[in-house]
């Protein structure tokens, strides 16, 4: 099996020292990794209100910038370490949520000066989605089949590629236009993504769901809710993103 989120892959619950999974009071368990990913989304909403609170308008961003690419360039290391190193998770999975926080927290203080309400909106979409696609994946209405995983796998990798490519030709001083840009294609093009990145969270709960059926070692609770706030950020992000070209229309 496989998952389009880098966290959860085709051997994420396997004990890696061992190459076997653990039984009894040392395994993951569903309620566990439940309560992990509150306590990571607990951290999150800590470090984003800092930052938040030391956004004051344009002129306050030399004393929030450095705040931001730490939280953005370190998150990103943290992330790196913790998916090679899954046994770390108790450790990093936190520093991870904490310095995500501070890259949401300035970027959403930013975006809300610009359109008011727009933060309100893309969190309440956010776990609406969450909610709604959990709720769906418990009673079986959706699925995650191998078609299904290849599919959003497949998207998730194209929309890698493309992000990638814009990155590599803005040190040329060229962007892949509708990636930012809020024409009809733009949007059209964000709200391709949020979908994608909402079907990732449907892969998320299946590999959880496996690691627990599996007898994973304990230290996947912190894993795997390390995976689906990944996903999580993800979704954030794009649905702000695609409610700012909405916005920028009006």
């Amino acid at each position: 099996m496989r998952s389009g989120n880098p966290a959860l892959g085709q051997n994420t619950f396997l004990d890696i020292g061992s190459g076997r999974v653990v039984d009894g009071d040392q395994s993951m368990t569903l309620n566990g990794t439940v309560n992990r990913t509150g306590v990571l989304l607990l951290l999150i909403m800590i470090s984003s209100a800092y930052t938040w609170s030391l956004y004051t308008g344009p002129q306050s961003m030399p004393a929030i910038s450095p705040l931001l690419l730490a939280g953005g360039i370190g998150g990103f290391i943290v992330a790196l370490v913790t998916i090679f190193k899954k046994q770390w998770a108790p450790v990093t999975a936190p520093i991870y949520a904490l310095l995500e926080g501070l890259l949401l927290g300035g970027l959403s203080a930013m975006m809300e000066a610009r359109y008011p309400g727009i933060v309100i909106q893309a969190v309440g979409l956010t776990f609406g989605t969450l909610g709604s696609l959990l709720l769906a994946y418990r009673s079986g209405l959706i699925r995650a089949t191998e078609n299904f995983k290849l599919g959003v796998v497949a998207a998730t990798g194209g929309i890698f590629l493309l992000y990638m490519a814009n990155i590599v030709m803005g040190f040329f001083g060229h962007s892949i236009g509708f990636i930012h840009e809020s024409s009809w294609m733009g949007i059209a093009f964000s709200a391709f993504v949020v979908v994608v990145a909402a079907m990732n969270l449907v892969l998320d709960f299946d590999f959880i769901e496996q690691g627990v059926a599996s007898g994973a070692p304990k230290y996947m609770e912190w894993y795997g809710a390390f995976g689906l706030i990944v996903t999580l950020v993800w979704l954030y992000l794009e649905i702000l993103r695609l409610l700012s070209k909405l916005q920028s229309r009006n």
